[in-house]
């Protein structure tokens, strides 16, 4: 039976500096600052984008889901990229070794390259293998020119079908037009992104995080699912909607990319929410700004916040700050409401993320401890010990 073709995304997180890092310092530490780096990259692709294979300088990952939402891939991209920009401040930071290796680290860099089309999967040499076309097409667009169009080494280029599988406008976002001419295909029309500038910006920005020390509530929930998993449907509008108590929850986010600045309306009845984010650090946390439908009501900042938890789980922290003493009975009267909604919600995301559906009733109720006026909520599952 001949393999069947499937629709993809493929990427490749490629090295710059691999060769002239290795050909100048000691192989074997060279070798393990790779792999560290390496593996930083590609753990922060993964979801959406899983591991096809290495190709010594580079990782090779693919997504067959239809559904990929085209802000939440780029936002792994540029997560991916700024793990390892992270990463590496930290190493040359903590490292005493003077060898030439950990001194000439800091000439690595990362470019991604992504392309949406065809693929088929082949058993070759006892592993699978991705064959065709536009297989071929983002291995070859490794080879271009787009450094002296951003001016460095760091950046993602989007292949224009790619972009239109997204959804994504490229001009609204700032994305860099480009052409490469590719030999056994022809003209292939590009649209990059400046990761070194995209990572001083983020690097710059400000943090706007209700810390659990900030808080007056604190409600928690462990969900046995990816964090990029619980992340995707907490912020895409159509996954939010399908375990969020609201009738129709709509956003605007201006670039068609969400971050700083988005709002989503959440329509119930005749009665609208509005939040507009103040902070947006995927797949850690956001923090927004709620307005609710009441004359006179403050804002409240909330932060949604993601850790891991064990065996790949996700343990869910909704911070609710602290208000001014005018507005505390106001805000912990509606953070009280907030949470029982929350907590009902919660089982609905559980039957969807974890693959099974909750028995009849079943919710997950929180118990609420008082201290020093501050509220933490435990979560408990149904049927638990209390």
């Amino acid at each position: 039976m001949l393999p069947k073709a499937e629709a993809a995304y493929f990427a490749i997180a490629d090295i710059s500096g691999y060769t002239n890092f290795l050909a100048a310092v000691e192989l074997d530490h060279a070798q393990d600052i790779i792999a560290d780096f390496m593996d930083t990259v590609v753990k922060g692709l993964r979801p959406p984008f899983r591991l096809a294979k290495f190709e010594g300088d580079a990782a090779f990952v693919y997504t067959t889901d239809a559904t990929v939402d085209g802000s939440l891939l780029q936002d792994a991209i540029e997560g991916a990229y700024f793990k390892f920009r992270r990463r590496l401040r930290n190493v040359r930071q903590a490292s005493a070794c003077e060898c030439q290796a950990c001194v000439a680290m800091g000439n690595l860099d990362f470019k991604f390259v992504v392309h949406h089309g065809e693929m088929v999967k082949q058993r070759m040499g006892g592993r699978e293998e991705l064959a065709g076309r536009d297989v071929i097409l983002v291995h070859r667009l490794l080879k271009n020119s787009v450094s002296e169009k951003v001016g460095g080494r760091a950046y993602a280029l989007y292949s224009d079908a790619a972009i239109r599988a997204m959804g994504v406008d490229p001009v609204a976002q700032g994305l860099i037009a480009h052409h490469e001419a590719i030999d056994i295909i022809g003209d292939v029309t590009l649209w990059a992104r400046d990761l070194e500038a995209a990572w001083r910006q983020d690097d710059a920005r400000v943090r706007n995080e209700v810390t659990r020390g900030d808080a007056c509530a604190t409600f928690a929930f462990d969900i046995a699912a990816p964090r990029q998993t619980v992340w995707e449907h907490l912020t895409v509008p159509g996954q939010w909607q399908k375990w969020w108590d609201a009738d129709d929850i709509t956003e605007d986010s201006g670039k068609g990319r969400r971050g700083v600045g988005t709002r989503n309306h959440c329509l119930h009845g005749k009665a609208a929410n509005v939040e507009e984010t103040l902070d947006w650090r995927p797949v850690d946390y956001l923090t927004v700004s709620i307005a609710l439908p009441v004359p006179g009501a403050p804002r409240i900042i909330v932060t949604r916040a993601l850790l891991d938890g064990p065996n790949g789980t996700t343990h869910l922290e909704v911070r609710i700050a602290k208000p001014k003493p005018k507005d505390k009975a106001f805000v912990e009267g509606a953070a009280a409401k907030y949470g029982e909604r929350m907590s009902q919600a919660i089982a609905g995301l559980r039957s969807m993320v974890e693959g099974k559906q909750p028995a009849f009733g079943e919710v997950d109720e929180p118990t609420l401890k008082h201290s020093t006026g501050r509220f933490l909520t435990e979560p408990v599952k149904s049927g638990a010990r209390r």
